[in-house]
């Protein structure tokens, strides 16, 4: 048994926990240094920051910002809302409903990495900070002076864990490391947001057209980026102003006012994306939307399997192949050996039944089984169906899918009359034909949702739930646990081959190398899977924005060549360790991970 014993702190020493900054610098001192440099940097974007413009984006113009200076302007604009907000102007503490302070650290140090980013952007790909013009240097002391005084403002600190007398030199490295690390989360730390009060309908109608709006707005911009180190400021500006917004409290109000109005919100969200292509002056962009649709309506899918019921699968790529498959073989292609064009319809639903057929055969007899041992089982069933695929081929088995040939030339649907595969003009808006696709992916991607939605709050959804969380327990209270999860496992399919059908007319050739566990381009089972998780189990914007990311990133990222999963597996490395509950997750998994969070209120049937 060991006594500690504690020295007497003078009355007017500072104790542990005061309210300070990480800097040893005045409080009232430190405001007016984050307030001053986010509002220099604001102005430094209307200066040159280069004199030539072989740096794209061409930042040599005086009073028009450009390129990477547009995300500065973004990041310092917000940062300056923060910073007046925390000096109590009036009408900008509804910006704030959790504090301001943790809000203006997150826009301040966003602005600095994005603003010193380009700075050596130019330096290394120009030779050297001899290219700078007076704005570049300008852009560089103003984060830098806004980031230091921002780490200045107070906050409470934790009190230190006791120390072990007996603890070794190690132990007590871990002891502060530990308390350091603990230090530097208060400092980013903010309060919980105050409720938000009710307000006319039309109203709470109205932010939830401008959070959609503003959606579209920085997806249609992220999208559109034209070069890799202009897409690489997006994700930063875009990653650290929404922790600042988060950390405002302004995610958690439009939680609130979505919540009250969630058909609403849900119809919305359609409208915007459908006006996507809208947005766009040709093509080019309307191609990523219609393959992030088709890749996000799959995660939807397997959201279903995994995040729900609970039910790992790692083959669950090959559902989306066997309806592509399915569709391809009966719509018109000359490789295909029946010789059949059925109609759209009826193509869609031989895809679909023919994924349904597939997921009851294989779940049948192996749902029997549970965790590792149904995610190696699943695991064999993608690879067999791909070696199925390419050996039935005529030669090494059945002439029936052209082997690794696969099945080419599938022609473009024709519903009711109007061509998807030609340009059409609305409006005055010339449709192309991605875009066509597009309309049609996302009213499929609604027929997901919709599923996902009504099953989800049903009695089967919450026998899913009731086997996710203790499948012995769910069926001492009478849930026949192989019926529900097989009915998991046949839904999550069908709704995979679904897309497959679209898939295979949006790519005109369906092979099977298409469809593999792992690699470079989504989707594979490995990305639909990490979409599923990245985005939030259980939940339908999860996978939606999940799929959308994890497609688009490696997409605009491809100058890395064959660091690409080394880059992403880093990301998903580093989002477990800090957000394993995903994105936006589901409420019940949230309280898992933080056990100190507030408990809702209200939690919806399968908790989300």
């Amino acid at each position: 048994m060991t006594t500690q014993t504690t020295a007497a702190t003078p009355a007017d020493a500072p104790t542990e926990n005061a309210s300070t900054g990480l800097i040893g610098i005045p409080p009232h001192i430190g405001r007016a240094l984050a307030t001053g440099g986010s509002v220099l940097a604001v102005v430094s974007t209307f200066l040159a920051w280069t004199w030539t413009d072989e740096f794209p984006g061409d930042l040599t113009f005086y009073g028009y910002p450009g390129g990477l200076q547009v995300l500065v302007l973004v990041g310092g604009a917000l940062a300056t809302l923060f910073a007046l907000a925390s000096y109590g102007v009036k009408g900008l503490g509804r910006l704030t409903p959790a504090g301001a302070d943790a809000a203006l650290k997150y826009a301040v140090l966003g602005t600095f990495v994005t603003a010193w980013y380009t700075i050596l952007a130019i330096s290394f790909k120009l030779g050297g900070l001899v290219n700078l013009e007076p704005g570049g240097y300008v852009v560089a002391a103003a984060t830098l002076i806004a980031l230091l005084g921002a780490l200045a403002l107070p906050f409470e600190r934790p009190e230190p864990d006791p120390i072990d007398p007996d603890d070794t030199g190690w132990e007590l490295f871990r002891h502060q490391a530990g308390h350091r690390w603990a230090i530097v989360r208060a400092a980013f730390a903010s309060g919980s947001p105050r409720p938000v009060r009710a307000l006319p309908s039309y109203a709470e109608i109205l932010i939830i057209v401008a959070v959609l709006a503003l959606a579209l707005v920085v997806f249609t911009y992220g999208i559109g980026t034209e070069y890799d180190e202009l897409f690489i400021g997006f994700l930063i500006t875009a990653g650290f102003a929404f922790a600042a917004l988060n950390r405002a409290g302004l995610v958690a109000h439009a939680s609130q006012i979505t919540a009250r109005h969630t058909n609403i919100t849900v119809c919305g969200a359609f409208i915007a994306a459908a006006c996507f292509p809208f947005t766009q002056t040709d093509d080019q962009y309307a191609t990523l939307g219609v393959y992030i649709l088709i890749f996000a309506t799959v995660a939807l899918g397997l959201n279903i399997v995994v995040g729900l019921a609970g039910l790992l699968d790692l083959g669950y790529v090959a559902f989306l192949g066997v309806g592509a498959y399915a569709a391809a073989l009966v719509s018109g292609s000359p490789s295909s050996p029946f010789g059949v064009h059925f109609p759209f319809w009826a193509a869609v639903i031989v895809g679909a039944v023919a994924s349904l057929v597939f997921g009851v055969l294989i779940g049948a007899p192996t749902l029997r089984l549970r965790g590792d041992y149904l995610a190696i089982v699943t695991l064999g069933f993608g690879e067999i169906f791909r070696i199925a695929a390419n050996n039935t081929d005529g030669t090494s088995g059945p002439d029936l899918t052209n082997g690794s040939n696969g099945i080419a030339s599938i022609p473009d649907l024709n519903i009711l009359g109007f061509d998807l595969g030609v340009q059409h003009d609305i409006a005055g808006f010339t449709i192309g034909r991605f875009a066509n696709y597009f309309f049609l992916m996302l009213l499929i991607t609604a027929v997901v949702v919709l599923v996902f939605r009504r099953s989800g709050d049903s009695r089967i959804g919450r026998a899913w739930v009731a086997i996710r969380e203790d499948e012995t327990a769910a069926e001492a209270m009478g849930i026949h646990g192989f019926r529900v999860k097989l009915i998991a496992f046949a839904v999550g399919a069908t709704l995979a081959g679904l897309a497959g059908t679209v898939q295979a007319h949006v790519t005109y050739t369906v092979t099977p190398e298409q469809y593999l566990f792992a690699g470079t381009t989504p989707p594979n089972s490995a990305f639909l899977l990490a979409a599923v998780v990245l985005g939030g189990m259980g939940t339908i914007a999860g996978p939606l924005i999940g799929a959308a990311l994890l497609f688009l990133i490696p997409n605009k990222l491809q100058f890395l060549g064959d660091y690409q999963l080394l880059a992403f597996g880093l990301a998903l490395v580093l989002l477990m360790r800090f957000r394993p509950e995903g994105l936006i997750p589901n409420r019940r998994r949230q309280l898992e991970f933080h056990e100190e969070a507030e408990a809702p209120t209200v939690l919806s049937k399968t908790g989300a």
